[in-house]
């Protein structure tokens, strides 16, 4: 297992617009053949994985390309890539927040997070465990082995400082640690992950999302996410003794990234929970267009997709950077 000590300092002294790498594929990384339909990552490509829900909010799984429109800052685009395609391979990392205002839900959190884990991950798909509090720390990297993450799930230890010191010193260091460091554990897992790998990528998170300690900021967090073209997934479990969740931060790195925020209340709607994001994870439609702008200015390109059918409401990330040079 690789340790996250020497990229956190790397990572966090650099520029977020210097993260972009060439992606490869789970399975070719591992040095195996794609077990099923694999995008291609290409400059001027742009794919989006989005999600539909009807009126009820169930899972709408039989739409058409002719159903969705895209638009890129206000201009139609021509959809060339559409399918329906759940054998597509997922990339995930699993983000456990040990800070001190979870103390009482990490049992729970364990116990469901290694179910998660369990039900979802299919052959060719592969997930890394992280915790984060005053510190980040890599518990799990990236690997296909089931045993091996629920391992990992469970060292997640709550860390609170005694005295000026740390039960588990993290990677980046802090003479001073306080609140969470939920936006530094977005940004390393993006920056230094996931961006390097392609296809569907999510990051789901167990937090009250109350960032107190970060070295970076929730916009260069969500930007790093979107350069990676990474969903965030945010489970809002609160302890009320704590000062309750940050709802307006969790709120803006999902709708930003095109992930979905659940407020879980209680132990026995987290697994509810849990299967919600599974079937949003297992339930998404592929879109991929070449942009009118072709130029390659690395700014950022707002994206909104609309349905024809306006009693749906679809789920997907709201913008992208541009290649630059």
């Amino acid at each position: 297992m690789r340790s996250l000590k020497k990229i956190a300092k790397v990572c966090l002294a650099a520029s977020v617009t210097s993260m972009l790498a060439v992606p490869a594929t789970p399975q070719e990384r591992a040095g195996q053949g794609p077990t099923g339909p694999t995008i291609k990552t290409q400059v001027n490509l742009v794919n989006l994985f989005a999600t539909v829900r009807d009126k009820n909010k169930r899972i709408v799984g039989d739409l058409k390309k002719e159903d969705f429109k895209i638009f890129e800052d206000n201009q139609p685009q021509d959809i060339a890539f559409f399918s329906k395609e759940v054998t597509l391979p997922i990339t995930l990392a699993l983000l456990l927040d040990t800070s001190g205002s979870e103390t009482e839900m990490l049992g729970a959190i364990q116990e469901t997070g290694s179910a998660f884990l369990s039900r979802i991950l299919r052959k060719g798909d592969e997930a890394l465990v992280m915790s984060f509090d005053t510190d980040v720390d890599l518990l799990s990297d990236f690997t296909d082995d089931r045993g091996q993450l629920e391992r990992a799930v469970r060292r997640a230890r709550i860390n609170t400082s005694f005295s000026g010191g740390m039960i588990n010193p993290g990677p980046i260091p802090n003479s001073h640690p306080v609140g969470t460091a939920l936006y530094d554990a977005i940004y390393l897992a993006c920056g230094e992950k996931l961006n390097t790998e392609a296809g569907r990528k999510a990051i789901v998170i167990v937090t009250d999302a109350d960032d107190q300690g970060s070295k970076v900021r929730i916009e260069e967090a969500i930007e790093a996410a979107q350069r990676s073209d990474t969903v965030i997934h945010i489970l809002l479990v609160a302890d009320p003794h704590y000062g309750g969740a940050n709802v307006g931060a969790a709120k803006k790195l999902t709708e930003e990234t095109g992930g979905r925020m659940i407020s879980v209340k209680s132990e026995k709607k987290l697994m509810e929970a849990f299967d919600e994001i599974s079937a949003e994870l297992r339930g998404q439609y592929t879109l991929g267009y070449y942009p009118t702008n072709s130029m390659r200015d690395g700014k950022f390109r707002k994206i909104k997709v609309d349905m024809a059918n306006h009693d749906l409401k679809v789920l997907a990330r709201r913008g992208y950077y541009a290649p630059r040079g």
